[in-house]
């Protein structure tokens, strides 16, 4: 059997052991095809215990999916986008009852931010801000939010904790993923529309607007891969707010939105906190010390003695670096970039 390597190779203790490296995009070419297939028998289907830890998480992606159907079905475009980020709030409490992990003050102000921004917009909704269709059950969308923003949180903090606790590449966990979604999906479209399908086909109503969200899902999938890769939280956070306001000038274009005061406030913080929270900790840190030198710093009001000669003048160059007042800003920045 062939123990996976976190580094993507494998420890052969049989013939059927392959590089792990055969599993990376663009070296599926027509000499190791077979070396793949092995691989994939190997990872998959000989290691099925492992495999299996990812049918709890498939599961709630799945359902989750779903339930962002339902809720885009009941609420403004702009309304879903602003609420979805509750999924914010869930991840943190479940990385900490989970992971045991720990988040600073600023983090936690972020999310009640958050949580209030969120409220305040689906008080407007509430109150009936802007005529919408009569189709639309707001009531039915908040809970369809909430609950896909429980289903993303659990999930992803459990789908971290197998890649941590294991040695399969992030590749594989996401095929192994893929193919438990893809039989979950196919079970709960011939339970609620085998007859359908049985009569009229697999892709009845594929209209070219269904297309295009299929392959905007599946680009924005990639996507999301290469921005955690190549870019840091502070440009994921611009990009989270980026969405919210590109929601909000489609909604309006395409369905009327009306953008009242309350909304653009609970927007406005639900922006702001996601902004804060994506703040590096070096970097928060480097705000409240610079903060707080600000406040207590004032003209020097220390008079020299009469008759005595005046001290000498410390030189711009100090010996000891750290104790520069806009330094440790900028060292904070070099070790977090």
């Amino acid at each position: 059997m062939a123990a996976v390597g976190s580094g993507g190779s494998t420890a052969a203790a049989g013939p059927g052991a392959v590089s792990a490296g055969a599993l990376e995009p663009g070296t599926a070419s027509a000499g190791n095809v077979k070396h793949l297939a092995l691989f994939l028998h190997e990872a998959v289907l000989v290691q099925y215990v492992d495999t299996l830890k990812l049918a709890v998480p498939s599961l709630i992606y799945t359902l989750q999916n779903n339930l962002q159907y339902v809720a885009i079905s009941n609420l403004p475009a702009a309304t879903f986008q602003v609420t979805y980020q509750l999924k914010i709030l869930t991840t943190a409490l479940f990385s900490v009852l989970m992971l045991n992990r720990s988040l600073s003050r600023l983090q936690w102000a972020s999310l009640l931010l958050l949580f209030t921004g969120v409220a305040i917009v689906q008080a407007q909704q509430a109150g009936g801000g802007g005529p919408r269709p009569l189709d639309q059950n707001p009531g039915a969308g908040l809970a369809a939010v909430v609950a896909s923003c429980l289903s993303s949180g659990f999930a992803g903090v459990y789908f971290e904790k197998i890649l941590k606790g294991s040695s399969g590449s992030v590749w594989l966990r996401n095929l192994q993923l893929g193919l438990f979604g893809t039989a979950l999906g196919l079970v709960g479209l011939w339970w609620a529309e085998g007859t359908a399908v049985a009569r009229r086909g697999f892709f009845f109503g594929y209209t070219p607007a269904v297309w295009g969200v299929v392959l905007n899902q599946a680009f924005g999938g990639l996507l999301v891969a290469v921005v955690v890769k190549y870019a840091d939280n502070i440009l994921k956070g611009f990009a989270t707010s980026l969405s919210i306001l590109l929601s909000t000038v489609a909604s309006i274009r395409l369905f009327g939105f009306h953008v009242d005061p309350l909304f653009a406030l609970g927007a406005g913080l639900v922006i702001g906190a996601v902004y804060l929270y994506s703040l590096p900790r070096g970097a928060a840190k480097a705000i409240a010390s610079t903060s707080a030198s600000t406040s207590t710093s004032g003209p020097c009001t220390h008079q020299q003695p009469p008759g005595q000669p005046p001290p000498p003048k410390l030189s711009s160059h100090r010996g000891d670096l750290s104790t520069e007042p806009f330094l440790p800003k900028l060292l904070t920045k070099v070790k977090g970039s």
